[in-house]
Protein backbone atom coordinates (compact mmCIF):
# COMPACT_ATOMS: atom_id res chain seq x y z
CA UNK A 1 0.00 0.00 0.00
CA UNK A 2 1.07 3.31 -0.98
CA UNK A 3 0.99 6.48 1.67
CA UNK A 4 -0.95 9.68 0.17
CA UNK A 5 0.55 12.87 1.11
CA UNK A 6 -1.09 16.09 1.67
CA UNK A 7 0.12 18.61 -0.80
CA UNK A 8 2.09 20.94 1.35
CA UNK A 9 0.13 24.24 1.58
CA UNK A 10 2.48 28.02 1.47
CA UNK A 11 2.66 29.04 5.13
CA UNK A 12 1.92 32.92 5.22
CA UNK A 13 4.98 35.19 5.77
CA UNK A 14 4.66 36.85 9.42
CA UNK A 15 6.74 39.07 11.09
CA UNK A 16 8.76 37.74 13.48
CA UNK A 17 10.18 38.62 16.99
CA UNK A 18 13.14 39.01 15.68
CA UNK A 19 13.14 40.67 12.64
CA UNK A 20 13.98 37.62 10.16
CA UNK A 21 11.97 38.34 7.36
CA UNK A 22 12.95 42.09 7.44
CA UNK A 23 16.35 41.06 7.43
CA UNK A 24 15.82 38.75 4.88
CA UNK A 25 13.93 40.81 2.25
CA UNK A 26 16.80 43.52 2.66
CA UNK A 27 18.12 43.22 -0.54
CA UNK A 28 17.26 46.64 -2.31
CA UNK A 29 21.46 47.47 -1.95
CA UNK A 30 22.09 44.93 -4.60
CA UNK A 31 21.98 46.46 -7.52
CA UNK A 32 24.76 48.86 -6.46
CA UNK A 33 26.68 46.18 -5.53
CA UNK A 34 26.60 44.98 -9.04
CA UNK A 35 26.59 47.81 -11.11
CA UNK A 36 30.12 48.48 -12.85
CA UNK A 37 28.87 51.45 -14.36
CA UNK A 38 25.56 53.67 -14.07
CA UNK A 39 23.54 51.71 -16.82
CA UNK A 40 23.97 48.68 -14.61
CA UNK A 41 21.61 50.19 -11.68
CA UNK A 42 18.17 49.71 -14.07
CA UNK A 43 18.59 46.60 -15.36
CA UNK A 44 19.53 45.32 -11.87
CA UNK A 45 16.68 46.78 -9.96
CA UNK A 46 14.40 45.10 -12.64
CA UNK A 47 15.58 41.84 -12.55
CA UNK A 48 15.78 42.55 -8.30
CA UNK A 49 12.29 43.97 -8.12
CA UNK A 50 10.50 41.68 -10.82
CA UNK A 51 11.94 38.43 -10.74
CA UNK A 52 14.14 38.17 -7.51
CA UNK A 53 12.06 39.98 -4.54
CA UNK A 54 9.19 37.89 -5.86
CA UNK A 55 11.10 34.88 -5.08
CA UNK A 56 12.62 35.39 -2.12
CA UNK A 57 8.81 35.79 -0.77
CA UNK A 58 8.12 32.27 -2.57
CA UNK A 59 11.03 31.23 -0.33
CA UNK A 60 9.95 32.41 2.59
CA UNK A 61 6.47 31.50 2.23
CA UNK A 62 8.05 27.55 2.24
CA UNK A 63 8.83 27.80 5.82
CA UNK A 64 12.57 26.75 5.38
CA UNK A 65 15.20 27.15 7.43
CA UNK A 66 16.99 30.05 7.93
CA UNK A 67 20.32 28.70 6.78
CA UNK A 68 18.41 27.63 3.71
CA UNK A 69 16.50 31.01 3.20
CA UNK A 70 20.42 33.05 3.36
CA UNK A 71 21.71 30.53 1.44
CA UNK A 72 19.37 30.84 -1.57
CA UNK A 73 19.55 35.01 -1.26
CA UNK A 74 23.09 34.58 -1.09
CA UNK A 75 23.59 32.85 -4.26
CA UNK A 76 21.02 34.70 -5.97
CA UNK A 77 22.91 38.17 -5.33
CA UNK A 78 25.79 35.85 -7.00
CA UNK A 79 23.70 35.27 -9.74
CA UNK A 80 22.53 38.89 -10.47
CA UNK A 81 26.30 40.22 -10.00
CA UNK A 82 26.95 37.26 -12.84
CA UNK A 83 24.06 38.78 -15.04
CA UNK A 84 25.30 42.15 -14.98
CA UNK A 85 29.01 40.58 -15.55
CA UNK A 86 27.49 39.01 -18.73
CA UNK A 87 25.61 42.57 -19.66
CA UNK A 88 29.85 43.83 -20.04
CA UNK A 89 30.86 40.90 -21.96
CA UNK A 90 27.97 40.70 -24.67
CA UNK A 91 26.97 44.24 -25.24
CA UNK A 92 23.99 43.07 -27.69
CA UNK A 93 22.69 41.96 -24.36
CA UNK A 94 21.82 45.04 -22.98
CA UNK A 95 18.62 45.09 -26.19
CA UNK A 96 16.96 42.20 -24.50
CA UNK A 97 14.67 42.46 -21.42
CA UNK A 98 16.94 41.91 -18.05
CA UNK A 99 14.41 39.05 -17.72
CA UNK A 100 14.97 37.21 -20.91
CA UNK A 101 19.04 37.84 -20.37
CA UNK A 102 18.52 36.45 -16.91
CA UNK A 103 16.00 33.38 -17.83
CA UNK A 104 18.18 32.48 -20.94
CA UNK A 105 20.94 31.91 -18.46
CA UNK A 106 19.19 29.40 -16.07
CA UNK A 107 18.91 26.03 -17.42
CA UNK A 108 16.87 22.95 -16.12
CA UNK A 109 20.21 21.91 -14.32
CA UNK A 110 21.25 25.01 -12.60
CA UNK A 111 23.03 28.22 -13.76
CA UNK A 112 25.64 29.83 -15.02
CA UNK A 113 29.16 28.79 -13.86
CA UNK A 114 30.46 32.13 -11.82
CA UNK A 115 33.25 34.36 -12.46
CA UNK A 116 35.57 34.34 -10.53
CA UNK A 117 35.71 30.50 -10.40
CA UNK A 118 34.43 28.58 -7.23
CA UNK A 119 34.60 25.47 -5.86
CA UNK A 120 32.61 22.40 -7.20
CA UNK A 121 31.06 22.00 -4.17
CA UNK A 122 29.81 25.96 -4.02
CA UNK A 123 28.58 25.63 -7.66
CA UNK A 124 26.57 22.32 -6.97
CA UNK A 125 24.69 24.84 -4.42
CA UNK A 126 24.29 27.56 -6.38
CA UNK A 127 23.05 25.36 -9.12
CA UNK A 128 20.48 24.14 -6.51
CA UNK A 129 19.11 27.76 -5.78
CA UNK A 130 19.15 28.58 -9.81
CA UNK A 131 17.04 25.06 -10.45
CA UNK A 132 14.35 26.43 -7.96
CA UNK A 133 14.86 29.81 -9.35
CA UNK A 134 14.16 28.21 -13.42
CA UNK A 135 11.05 26.35 -11.98
CA UNK A 136 9.53 29.40 -10.20
CA UNK A 137 10.01 31.19 -13.58
CA UNK A 138 8.35 28.82 -15.64
CA UNK A 139 5.71 28.56 -13.09
CA UNK A 140 4.83 32.56 -13.57
CA UNK A 141 4.83 34.50 -16.12
CA UNK A 142 8.82 34.80 -17.09
CA UNK A 143 8.92 31.03 -19.21
CA UNK A 144 12.42 30.98 -19.46
CA UNK A 145 12.27 29.08 -22.82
Amino acid sequence: MSRQTKAARPKPIVPSADGFADKYLDVDHWPHQWHVEPRDLRPGERMLDHVFKPFLFHLLSLGQARKTLHRHRDHLCALGGEIIRQLHEEPALRKRPIERVLADSLEEDGGPLIYPRISETEQRSFDATCRKLYRFMLDSKYSPK
